[in-house]
């Protein structure tokens, strides 16, 4: 089937903002939702620079008002689309006390989603989940590596609020399609941590990242990485799957290697020599203490020293993607705050 016209949902997000370029690209047209409509603009002109015809941003694709959160708008929002790709999810720097914060909005917005893409008929879905929804715990057995096959465990203490929300939303999208709308073909696209170039100057929270590199925010740099990916390449997967019907019911995994913390400060240092870039490294029990009054810094604690490695083999025997070096698209990102800074 030819998938002409696509829903993307969050389509104010890093990786959304380069999903509706390449859907642009190829053709398609696309309709993004996004909390309010005062964003429309923004959006068309960060995408619109990087089209090789820029009218598509006016002529190709429109947007919506909606809310994870409301039941407002959803199902006028599917009317008309062929496929729906659902990026939306909270992603916050500091992890918020109480967990039920992003994990409800997360579960809730992914349930509406899928509902009301049901309603309308739309039979093929695909889902951003994450890396984290399959890290944490333990690979399986005689494996070094997570793959598709690993759930996070909510057990484990290197668990956030985030990595409850995104594995208990991505469980619950698998639930529902399989005990009430298995006529829907879902798909999830589960990146690493993503960096690489942003289309204008609203970052999201791993550019945020990038900016505390950038900024020297830290007298060092805690021990501490996460497999990491081009954000480009993680919009190709959403794009790819669409082509893919064998990769209807399957989860993919985006990565291309494993980063520490003080290797991308390093990377950015080569880039940018005449910033003042911190590269030492933090002991531990610094870092301890520095968490006690810096909440973004908490979040780390738990996987200090830990390198949890990925396979990704899947999204490129299956989706034909040949992942760009993780390094190029660490300098990209750094690239991309200093100069939206301007």
């Amino acid at each position: 089937m030819q998938y002409r016209s696509i829903l993307v949902t969050g389509a104010s997000g890093f990786i959304a903002k380069h999903l509706l370029l390449q859907l642009l690209e190829a053709g398609h047209t696309v309709r993004g939702s996004i909390r309010s409509l005062a964003r429309e603009e923004e959006v068309r002109e960060a995408i619109r620079p990087h089209l090789t015809e820029p009218e598509r941003a006016d002529k190709n694709l429109s947007f919506v008002a909606l809310d994870l959160a409301r039941d407002e708008g959803w199902d006028a929002a599917m009317e008309g689309m062929d496929a729906l790709m659902h990026t939306a999810s909270p992603f916050p720097l500091e992890q918020p006390k109480n967990a039920e914060e992003i994990v409800r909005p997360a579960v809730d917005g992914a349930l509406r989603a899928l509902r009301a893409a049901q309603k309308a008929g739309i039979a093929r879905v695909i889902m951003t989940s994450s890396s984290v929804a399959i890290m944490h715990g333990a690979p399986g057995a005689g494996r070094a590596e997570y793959t598709e096959e690993d759930w996070a465990d909510l057990s484990a203490p290197t668990v956030t609020p985030y990595v409850i929300s995104k594995t208990k939303a991505e469980r619950a999208a698998w639930d529902f399609v399989r005990d009430e709308a298995p006529e829907i073909q879902l798909t999830t696209i589960n990146p690493a941590f993503v960096l690489g170039p942003p289309l204008d100057g609203v970052f999201g929270t791993s550019m945020q990242v990038m900016e505390r590199i950038i900024d020297a925010k830290d007298p060092a740099v805690p021990r501490f990485g996460f497999p990491t990916v081009d954000v480009r390449d993680i919009a190709t997967m959403h794009v790819a799957a669409l082509t893919k019907p064998e990769s209807i019911g399957k989860r993919f995994i985006g990565s291309e290697r494993f980063l520490w913390f003080r290797d991308m400060a390093r990377i950015v240092k080569a880039a940018f020599p005449q910033r003042k870039i911190v590269t030492r490294q933090a002991p531990d029990f610094i870092v301890r203490i520095l968490a006690l009054f810096d909440p973004a810094i908490r979040t780390i604690v738990p996987v200090l020293g830990r390198k949890d490695e990925v396979s990704a083999k899947a999204a490129e025997t299956i989706l034909g993607v040949t992942f760009r070096d993780a390094r190029e698209a660490v300098k990209e990102a750094a690239k991309g705050v200093l100069k939206h800074r301007k």
